[in-house]
């Protein structure tokens, strides 16, 4: 069955495999998320196994290793200007080479049943003209190949390996356990027709504030182009089903120097699309990867996606679940350190059991970054407060501003509590702590735009484009000195949030 297959079964390479009954590159569709990846293929019998590399290579040679090995190595003290020698021995059937890739193991194993079937599905998805299933009684997998010809070649090899012969098989697609739909569904084979969008629409919105951005008016902007791949990464009204919504969000710093663009919604029309703007902007393999192995462990029914830009040309994009769960769930898809310890026992310390949002980064290089959104406890607004305060000490931030804490405590009345953090860690620190505050009354965003010195006008017309309604939320946060890369304001930092809307089934 296709069941998740014992390691040992794995543990075999493409050089032990052959002669294989056919191998070659293919591209598979994830069980959990449903993300395409590409893997090499190898038809054993009724077994079809897939590797993330063909072969190994350790620079063109052959290496044949004894039990032990014994050597010398130098070990110099800088600081005292010595040098001293030891002999080791290694037993080397506990060797791993790191940085080369193990050939011998498969990533996984499709076994075949008596009722297993092999089905053309080229009329499925026009994006993927070769495509083909290879269904079990437990699950149907999506692959497709590079050419028809190939796609042909295997469909008839894996038939032959069924014992059906060339005629092939009418079988019923059988039912599929995952919670998760593959494919959105159109009422037929004909894509579904996207209709011009509204005025009043929130894609339509975001699109005009956009043009409020001063450094978003250069045609030739390399922001503006990664703005125009994420907006066009977000999946059409059309795809959605009866039920669903897709969301939209913006958020402004004060000088409206720095923008974050969000939007989410359902998992079964998002993930693609947003695997294919990650793969666009040269997002590594290892974090899609990542993406794919936090959403098998949390599987949310809503996913999405963010990017950060600045007028310094900083660009940094990323995925986020917008879910309720348990920290320590989140805290899994966090590189572990000493930061997330911190966090750990702070929040236990405190009772903060949940958070209502988890993310990433998706930045080409190290250190990666995830932010995790929580509600503070406490019976009203300033024990929240106080305990936010508490928060700063606590991961070792500079304390916030007396003057921007008076105006918040100052309009206390106007707020029902409800305040939240937002916690970004990575492997090397804490990289930003934000408190978030919702509906902020008219009287205290005012009062901040003149303790920020804000371009008042600016943010009105900004305002206006997204339909003239006022932040969701404002976010004091501090940016660790050494994470904004020359591109990132570092430092305190006061942060406009806003709810665009939904775009619903039609």
């Amino acid at each position: 069955m296709a069941t998740q297959q014992p390691d040992q079964q794995l543990q075999v390479s493409v050089a032990q495999l052959a002669p294989a009954d056919r191998e070659g590159w293919l591209t598979k569709q994830g069980g959990a998320i449903k993300t395409w990846r590409r893997r090499w293929f190898v038809l054993k019998g009724k077994k079809l196994y897939y590797f993330k590399n063909k072969t190994v290579s350790l620079n063109q040679s052959s290496y044949s290793f004894h039990s032990s090995l014994h050597f010398s190595i130098t070990i110099q003290n800088r600081s005292m200007n010595q040098t001293k020698y030891q002999t080791v021995t290694i037993n080397l059937s506990r060797l791993k080479l790191v940085g080369v890739a193990d050939d011998g193991e498969a990533t996984g194993l499709i076994e075949f049943e008596p009722e297993s079937f092999v089905k053309d599905e080229r009329d499925k998805d026009k994006k993927k003209k070769f495509m083909f299933s290879l269904g079990t009684s437990k699950r149907v997998y999506y692959i497709y190949a590079e050419s028809e010809t190939d796609m042909k070649q295997w469909i008839e090899s894996i038939r032959r390996n069924l014992g059906e012969g060339s005629s092939g098989s009418t079988s019923p697609t059988p039912k599929v356990t995952t919670t998760i739909d593959a494919t959105p569904k159109t009422n037929g084979t004909a894509p579904a027709i996207e209709k011009p969008i509204s005025a009043s629409s929130p894609r339509a919105k975001i699109s005009n504030a956009k043009t409020t951005i001063q450094f978003l008016r250069d045609d030739d902007s390399k922001v503006l182009e990664f703005w125009q791949i994420w907006s066009e990464s977000i999946p059409p009204q059309g795809d959605l089903q009866s039920g669903t919504s897709i969301e939209f969000h913006v958020a402004t710093s004060m000088d409206m120097q720095k923008l974050t663009w969000r939007t989410a919604g359902p998992q079964n029309i998002f993930i693609q699309k947003m695997v294919d703007f990650f793969w666009n902007v040269g997002a590594p393999e290892t974090e899609i990867d990542r993406l794919n192995d936090v959403g098998a462990l949390i599987n949310p029914v809503k996913i999405g996606s963010w990017i950060d830009m600045s007028d310094k040309g900083g660009m940094d994009g990323g995925w986020y679940f917008p879910v309720d769960i348990p920290l320590k769930l989140a805290i899994e898809a966090s590189d572990i350190g000493e930061p997330t310890r911190k966090l750990a026992e702070w929040a236990e310390a405190n009772e903060v059991l949940n958070c209502y949002s988890v993310g990433r980064d998706m930045g080409a290089a190290p250190p990666r970054q995830t932010e995790i959104r929580l509600k503070l406890p406490g019976s009203d607004f300033n024990a929240q407060l106080n305990l936010a305060v508490d928060a700063f000490k606590t991961f070792q931030f500079p304390a916030l501003p007396n003057d921007a804490l008076n105006i918040l405590r100052q309009g206390s009345n106007d707020t029902t509590g409800g305040l939240c953090l937002s916690v970004i860690t990575s492997s090397e620190g804490f990289v930003r702590l934000g408190l978030l505050v919702p509906k902020p009354s008219r009287d205290i965003v005012e009062k901040l735009m003149e303790y920020q010195m804000a371009p008042k006008d600016k943010i009105s017309k900004f305002e206006q484009q997204l339909g003239g309604v006022g932040p969701a939320y404002v976010e004091y946060q501090f940016l660790q000195k050494g994470f904004g890369y020359t591109v990132y304001k570092e430092g305190f930092d006061i942060v406009l949030h806003y709810f665009v809307g939904e775009d619903h089934a039609e």
